[in-house]
C-alpha cells in the first residue's frame, strides 16, 4: 500500500485534470457544449436509452439532463421516440448527424492529444491509459462496503485538495413512478 503522502499527491495531481478538461472543451465546437458532448457519447457507447438512464450516466439531476437533451436534439444529433412499453416515455437515439459530430470531436480530442503529448513515448501514453482504466474501474467497483457506509465512512479531503462542493437539494416534488 502507497503512504499516505501519495494518495495526497494524487488528490492533488487528481483535482488539477480540470486543467486537461478545459483544455479538450476548447475544441468542441461552439454550438456543442461539453454536456451535449456527453449525451452523445453515451448514446453512442450503451445505445438507445430512457432519459432517467442517462442522467443516471451522467451522475446529474434530471432537469440538467433534460436541457442537455433538448439542445441535441434541436441540432438533430439526437432523437426522441415514444417508448413502446411504456408510451409516457421516451427512448433516445443517437442520429447519423450526432454520430458525424462524435467522429469529428474524435478526430480534434486525438489531435490535441498528439500536438500536447509529442515529447511522451508510446509505452508512457500506454501506461496513463491502463493507470487511468485501472483507477476508474476501481471507482466505479460498488460492492457492499467498498467505501465504507454512512458520514462517518466518507472520506476526509486532506487540507492540499480542495474540499467538495455540496450539491443543493433537489426541490421536493411528489412522487413518481420512474421512466
Amino acid at each position: 500500500m502507497a503512504a499516505k503522502s501519495q494518495y495526497a499527491e494524487l488528490a492533488r495531481q487528481l483535482s488539477a485534470v480540470g486543467a486537461v478538461k478545459r483544455g479538450l472543451s476548447r475544441v468542441l465546437p461552439p454550438d456543442c457544449p461539453g454536456g451535449s458532448a456527453a449525451v452523445l457519447t453515451l448514446l453512442e457507447r450503451h445505445g438507445e436509452m430512457r432519459m432517467s438512464r442517462l442522467a443516471e450516466l451522467l451522475a446529474v439531476d434530471m432537469s440538467v439532463t433534460s436541457r442537455h437533451v433538448a439542445h441535441a436534439a434541436e441540432r438533430g444529433w439526437i432523437e426522441r421516440a415514444p417508448d413502446l412499453a411504456d408510451r409516457r416515455s421516451r427512448i433516445l437515439r443517437l442520429t447519423p448527424a450526432g454520430g458525424e459530430l462524435l467522429d469529428e470531436l474524435a478526430r480534434r480530442t486525438t489531435e490535441i492529444f498528439a500536438r500536447t503529448l509529442s515529447d511522451w513515448t508510446d509505452d508512457e501514453v500506454g501506461q496513463l491509459n491502463t493507470m487511468l482504466a485501472r483507477l476508474r474501474e476501481d471507482f466505479g467497483d460498488c460492492r457492499p462496503g467498498r467505501y465504507g457506509s454512512g458520514p462517518s465512512a466518507a472520506p476526509v479531503p486532506s487540507p492540499a485538495a480542495p474540499a467538495p462542493v455540496p450539491e443543493a437539494a433537489p426541490p421536493k416534488t411528489p412522487a413518481r413512478r420512474p421512466s
